[in-house]
């Protein structure tokens, strides 16, 4: 009777495993990534927020504060982690 018992919960459990290997661990890594490149920026960056704003980086305040100039004088404060995606790592040549 034991191994029918066991023998119930092996679908379960190669269920799990499955999820872990299509579903967890690639978004794990992904968040990762992204953490990295995050922490990652610098001033001259040029980036996109998560409402579509894009800007280049001209302060690095603290470490959880950007400071992005949107256009020509017009800068904002952004928090870093919020949805904060880079477009470019080169800093952008002025003419």
């Amino acid at each position: 009777m034991e191994s029918s018992g066991i023998g119930q919960f092996i679908p379960l459990i190669l269920i799990f495993v499955i999820f872990y290997f299509f579903l967890i661990r690639p978004q794990q890594k992904k968040v990762k990534e992204h953490k990295a490149m995050v922490e990652g920026l610098k001033k001259g960056d040029k980036i996109v927020t998560s409402g579509g704003i894009t800007g280049t980086i001209t302060r690095v305040i603290d470490n959880d504060k950007i400071e992005v100039e949107i256009t020509d004088g017009v800068t904002v404060e952004v928090i870093r982690g919020t949805g904060v995606q880079s477009l470019m790592n080169s800093p952008e040549v002025k003419k």
